[in-house]
Order: C-alpha cells, then sequence, then structure tokens
C-alpha cells in the first residue's frame, strides 16, 4: 500500500445546478449493488422522506433481512416476481408477473407520492424482454422533477446507463461463493 497525502483543499468545483430527482443505477457483476440501493433508502427515510421498494426477482412473501428490517421501520418494501428464473416452473407466468409489477411501480413513480422508488433487479426482467426498455425509460424521463428512481441488476442496458445521472459499477474482484462458501444468511439475503 503507498500512503498519500490526505488533500487539504477541495480540488473539485461546488455544482452550481438546481436540486432535482436522479436516476441512479448499480450494476456489474459484483456483490452490492441492491445493498447500495437500501443503503440510499435508509438515508432517505432518516431524513424522513418517503420511500417505496419494488424487487422484481423476489416472491411476494420474501423474509429476507431487508424484508424484516425495512417492516420494523415502516418503509414499503414489495415483491413482485416468483423468484429465481432456472427455479421458475412457467417464465411466461414469471414474465407476467414482471409486466405486473412494472405497472404497480412505473404508477409510483409517476404520482410523485414518493421522494424515491427503488426498483431492484429490474434489469432481469429488460434483459430477459419481459419489460418494454421504451416504456421504462419514458417513465423515467416524464416522472415528476423531485422523484429519485434507484435501479439495480447485472448487464444494464445501454440506454439506461446514457438516461441516467449517476450509474456505478460493482466489479467482482474475489467472492466467497467461488471458493465453495454458500450464500450466508444476513450477507446474501
Amino acid at each position: 500500500m503507498q500512503i498519500e497525502n490526505a488533500p487539504t483543499e477541495r480540488t473539485t468545483p461546488k455544482p452550481e445546478g438546481e436540486r432535482r430527482g436522479l436516476v441512479i443505477v448499480h450494476t456489474g457483476d459484483g456483490k452490492g449493488k441492491s445493498t447500495a440501493a437500501f443503503g440510499l433508502a435508509l438515508r432517505a427515510h432518516g431524513r424522513g422522506k418517503s420511500v417505496k421498494i419494488y424487487q422484481f426477482m423476489k416472491v411476494p412473501s420474501a423474509r429476507f433481512g431487508e424484508h424484516r428490517m425495512f417492516e420494523q421501520l415502516g418503509i414499503p418494501i414489495e415483491g413482485l416476481g416468483d423468484g429465481f428464473s432456472w427455479k421458475s416452473k412457467d417464465l411466461d407466468h414469471s414474465a407476467q408477473l414482471a409486466r405486473d409489477g412494472w405497472e404497480k411501480a412505473k404508477a409510483s413513480i409517476l404520482s410523485g407520492e414518493h421522494f424515491m422508488v427503488t426498483l431492484d433487479e429490474i434489469t432481469y426482467p429488460l434483459i430477459y424482454g419481459w419489460l418494454p426498455l421504451d416504456d421504462v425509460l419514458n417513465t423515467l424521463r416524464t416522472r415528476p422533477k423531485d422523484v429519485h428512481v434507484v435501479l439495480t441488476g447485472r448487464r444494464c442496458p445501454p440506454e439506461l446507463i446514457e438516461l441516467a445521472d449517476t450509474v456505478t459499477e460493482m466489479t467482482l474482484i474475489k467472492h466467497a461463493f467461488k471458493a465453495g462458501v454458500p450464500a450466508q444468511r444476513g450477507i446474501e439475503d
């Protein structure tokens, strides 16, 4: 490790623009996309802002750690899917769940009721062709100006990356799963 001197002066200009709702994307093959989005939801909720989270691949009855905590905090989180696609018994049904879920999420975004709407794992129904990308892009473009939308998932379509205000790619460097360590409660769920 190389030691650096801590900066003693600001090196970036202070933004002068108007505050507005942002489109934020967390993508890539590394761990932390949903975790980062949930951190933003907690930060907004901590400031008294209304937040709604939709999870496109989780079942409505899911009880992962985030569901239990968000329930205690009063942050609504809703599973819209039927789990991992490779476990689905009917991909047409999975696709219909994604389309129905998108209509709910779209209504939440356009209503302006929430400061932030999180679309967790939305890239999967997009890249599987279950959701119309043009409708998602149009919704993001026409949303009320103060609504923040956070999107997560691997292989984010380039059109979404282009439209987004902030994009972070999580890069996989090393993962315990590849060393044979199974998923662990409280870390992966």
